[in-house]
C-alpha cells in the first residue's frame, strides 16, 4: 500500500536469523532509517553505517516545530574488555551449535594432552577449530590437511586475545562417511606395512584339511555361534570345538575379540575362527579395528574370517588366511562330511589292500626270474681261480725280466765308481781339512792374546782416569748449594708474606666493604645495575637497590639490599 507524501515509513525489520549490526552494537541500521521523500534522489543501497554516523530520530523529532527541547543523551563508552564481553554474550549465545563445512588446514597432530588444533577455511575466510582430547578419542578417522570436513560446534570467544573460534563436537568428511573414511586409511597402512595387499610379507596360510581342534571367537549368546556348530555337528560331530567367548559389538569389543585371538593362539587348536552375525557398518565396526587386523596376522595358526553376509567386507577379511562369506560356509569349509569320509576311507582300504596283492604277486614273479638267473657260486668260484693262477704266472714271468735288467744296471754303475776311486778323493779333502783347522786355531789363540793385552791396559787407564773422586767432589757442592737455596727461598717467603699482609692491610682499609660497614651504603640502578653517584643519575619512578655492608659480607654481591622506588629529586645542597 502507498503512503501519502510527507508522512515517513514504519522502519523495517530484519528477516530472523540475519542480526545486522544494530543487533550487536544496540544502534540502528541504514535499512532501520527513515526513507527520504520521493522526490529526493534515490536512496543508497542498504549498507551498514556505523552508530556515530546514524541519524538520531529523537533529534530530529524535537528539531520539528512546535515540539519541546530534549536533552541530548548522555554518550557511553565501553572498554574493551567490556565490549569483549558482550561480543562474547552475544556470539555465543547467537551460535550455541552449529554445522561448518570448510576444509582443514595447518594440522599438525595432536598436542601433549590429546586435544586437536587446525583451522577450517574456504575460499573467503578461515576460522580457528579446537577439539577436546575426550571427543578426538571419538573419531574413527586421522585427520589430514586438505580434508573437506563438515564440523558440529559452538562459537566461543576467548577474550584474553580477543579472538574468537570453534569448539568442535562432531565432525564428518564431506562426500564420505567417517566410517568409510577410517576403512580406506587404515587399509591403506597396513597395506604399507605389508600386512595385506599385493606386498603382504606372509602369503595366505592354507587351512589344515582335517582339524583336530577349531578355536573360535564370537559371542557365546550370538545367532553366529549357533550356525556355525549346527553345520559343523551336522557334518562331522566329533570335531571338537574350544570357544574363546568375546563381545563383537560396542565399545571395548575389539580388545576382547584381540585377546580372544591371542588366547586361543597358546592352546592346541588347528585353525581359528572369527565370527559374527550380519549387521549395519557400525555393528561390524569391531573388525575395522586396527588392533584386531594385527592379532589376527600375528596369529601363529590359520585364522577365517566369518563375519556378517556375503556382501560384508571388513579389515579382518584382508588379513585373515581365508574369508568366508557367512559362518555356515566357514564350518563347511574346515568339517568334512563324517560319512564321506568313513566312506572314502573304506573305499581306500579296499583298493589298497588289492594294490598290495597285486605288488606281492608281481615281486614273487620276479623273485622267481631273478631265481633263475642267479649262477652256482662253486663254478664261479673255480673260473675266478684259474683266471688268477695265470695271473700270477704272468705276473712272475715280467718280475724275472725287470729283476734281471735291475742287476745289470747296478752292475755298470759298481764299475764306474770303482774307476772314480773316490776314497783316495775322501783322505785327501780330510787331509786339507785338518791344516786348515790348525792354522785357524792358531789365528784364535793369537787374537785371542792380542784383545787380553789391549783390555788390560784399558783397564789401568780406565782406573787412572776414575771419576769416584770427581763425583764425590761435586756431591759435596750440590749439598752446599742446595742448603744455601733452602735459606734463600725461606728468607724470600718470609719477605713476600711480610708484603703481603702490608698489601692486605692497604687493601682492606681502602675496601668499600670497610667503608659501608660504618653505616654507609651503595644505591644501584634496577633498570641497567649502575651505581648512583649523584641526583642526575635517577629520575623519579626509577627502582633503586640500596645495598648494606653486613658481618661477613666478603663482595658487594653478597651484601644485604633493600629496594626503593625514587619519587622525587631535589637539587644539590650543602651536605
Amino acid at each position: 500500500m502507498k503512503k501519502r507524501r510527507g508522512t515517513p515509513e514504519a522502519p523495517s525489520v530484519p528477516p530472523a536469523g540475519q542480526a545486522g549490526q544494530g543487533d550487536l552494537f544496540g544502534g540502528l541500521t541504514q535499512a532501520a532509517a527513515p526513507k527520504a521523500p520521493p522526490s529526493e534522489s534515490a536512496p543508497r543501497p542498504s549498507v551498514p553505517v556505523p552508530p556515530a554516523e546514524l541519524p538520531d530520530v529523537s533529534s530530529a523529532l524535537s528539531a520539528l516545530p512546535g515540539a519541546p527541547a530534549r536533552p541530548a543523551p548522555a554518550r557511553t563508552v565501553l572498554t574493551v574488555g567490556e565490549l569483549t564481553q558482550q561480543l562474547k554474550a552475544t556470539l555465543e549465545a547467537r551460535f550455541p551449535r552449529v554445522m561448518v563445512r570448510g576444509e582443514v588446514s595447518g594440522f599438525r597432530g595432536p598436542n601433549a594432552r590429546g586435544h586437536l588444533y587446525f583451522t577450517l577455511k574456504d575460499a573467503e575466510a578461515s576460522i580457528d577449530v579446537k577439539m577436546w582430547a575426550s571427543q578426538a578419542a571419538r573419531l574413527r578417522f586421522h585427520l589430514r590437511d586438505g580434508l573437506a570436513m563438515v564440523v558440529e560446534g559452538s562459537v566461543d570467544v576467548y577474550a584474553p586475545a580477543g579472538r574468537y573460534s570453534l569448539i568442535a563436537f562432531k565432525m564428518e568428511p564431506e562426500g564420505e562417511g567417517a566410517l568409510a573414511l577410517a576403512f580406506e586409511q587404515l587399509k591403506e597402512r597396513l597395506a604399507a606395512e605389508g600386512l595385506i595387499g599385493d606386498k603382504r610379507q606372509r602369503p595366505p596360510r592354507p587351512l589344515p584339511s582335517l582339524p583336530r581342534r577349531i578355536g573360535v571367537v564370537t559371542s557365546r549368546t550370538g545367532a553366529a555361534l549357533q550356525d556355525f556348530l549346527r553345520v559343523l555337528h551336522s557334518r562331522h560331530p566329533r570335531l571338537s570345538v574350544l570357544l574363546c567367548d568375546a563381545r563383537v559389538q560396542g565399545e571395548g569389543s575389539a580388545e576382547e575379540v584381540a585377546r580372544g585371538i591371542e588366547r586361543l593362539a597358546r592352546t592346541d587348536v588347528d585353525v581359528i575362527v572369527v565370527t559374527r552375525g550380519g549387521g549395519s557398518k557400525e555393528d561390524l565396526w569391531t573388525f575395522n579395528e586396527e588392533r584386531v587386523a594385527r592379532a589376527i596376522f600375528a596369529s601363529p595358526v590359520p585364522v577365517v574370517s566369518a563375519i556378517g553376509h556375503e556382501i560384508d567386507f571388513t579389515i579382518a577379511d584382508f588379513v585373515a588366511d581365508w574369508r568366508a562369506p557367512t559362518p555356515s560356509a566357514a564350518a563347511e569349509r574346515l568339517a568334512p562330511v563324517l560319512q564321506e569320509l568313513e566312506y572314502g576311507l573304506a573305499t581306500w582300504s579296499v583298493r589298497l589292500r588289492k594294490a598290495a596283492e597285486r605288488r606281492v604277486l608281481e615281486l614273487r614273479g620276479r623273485l622267481g626270474v631273478l631265481g633263475g638267473r642267479v649262477v652256482d657260486p662253486r663254478r664261479r668260484l673255480t673260473t675266478e681261480r684259474l683266471r688268477l693262477a695265470d695271473a700270477e704266472e704272468a705276473m712272475t714271468r715280467v718280475m724275472r725280466q725287470v729283476l734281471r735288467q735291475r742287476r745289470d744296471e747296478l752292475k755298470t754303475h759298481h764299475e764306474h765308481l770303482q774307476r772314480q776311486r773316490p776314497q783316495a778323493r775322501l783322505a785327501e779333502q780330510r787331509t786339507r781339512l785338518a791344516q786348515l783347522s790348525a792354522r785357524l786355531k792358531d789365528a784364535l789363540r793369537a787374537d785371542v792374546a792380542t784383545r787380553r793385552a789391549r783390555a788390560a791396559q784399558a783397564r789401568l787407564r780406565l782406573e787412572r782416569v776414575s771419576p769416584m773422586a770427581r763425583v764425590a767432589e761435586l756431591r759435596a757442592r750440590l749439598a752446599e748449594h742446595r742448603t744455601r737455596m733452602v735459606a734463600l727461598q725461606k728468607d724470600s717467603l718470609a719477605h713476600a708474606m711480610g708484603h703481603f699482609h702490608r698489601l692486605e692491610g692497604q687493601l682492606d682499609a681502602l675496601s668499600p666493604l670497610k667503608v659501608m660497614s660504618r653505616g654507609y651504603a651503595v644505591a644501584l640502578r634496577r633498570r641497567d645495575g649502575g651505581v648512583v653517584r649523584s641526583v642526575a643519575d635517577v629520575v623519579p619512578g626509577d627502582v633503586l637497590g640500596i645495598r648494606f655492608a653486613s658481618a661477613g659480607a666478603r663482595t658487594l654481591q653478597a651484601c644485604e639490599e633493600i629496594e626503593a622506588t625514587v619519587t622525587s629529586v631535589k637539587g644539590p645542597t650543602d651536605c
